[in-house]
């Protein structure tokens, strides 16, 4: 039914008042993906952070729990007979590799790519799409 009377009301108008509904639509179109957009980054950045404050958080306690550690084990290698400096070193090379490998994960974890607004992106080109086939025919 709604659709019959807007064809009613669109047959009796003229060229200049469909051309205005055709701008009206589109401009209408465009600030509804604009304000997704906007919606969709503050999710993903309100997510990332979270994100950022936890692993701030983690590095914290990781930091005094691997002071501990490390004075713990560089002591237990050195009571193998290694002389405490070569038994620091064997160590703190050990925490320097898994360091990295955590450092490295958590990079690939805040990637641009993953905060893009990946729905509007979707919505914006079908709705090019679709407008082109609209005013081109297909």
């Amino acid at each position: 039914m709604a659709g019959e009377s807007k064809r009613r009301r669109l047959t009796g108008t003229s060229t200049y008042g469909l051309l205005n509904d055709i701008f009206s639509q589109i401009v209408g179109l465009f600030r509804g993906e604009l304000d997704l957009a906007r919606t969709e980054v503050q999710e993903n950045l309100k997510k990332a952070v979270v994100a950022i404050g936890m692993v701030g958080a983690s590095i914290v306690i990781f930091l005094v729990a691997l002071n501990v550690l490390a004075a713990s084990l560089v002591d237990g290698v050195a009571e193998l007979g290694i002389g405490a400096g070569w038994a620091a070193l064997i160590v703190g090379v050990g925490f320097l590799i898994i360091g990295i490998i955590l450092a490295l994960t958590g990079k690939s974890s805040l990637q641009s790519a993953s905060l893009s607004p990946t729905r509007t992106t979707k919505n914006v080109k079908r709705d090019v799409r679709t407008t082109k086939e609209a005013t081109h025919g297909r």
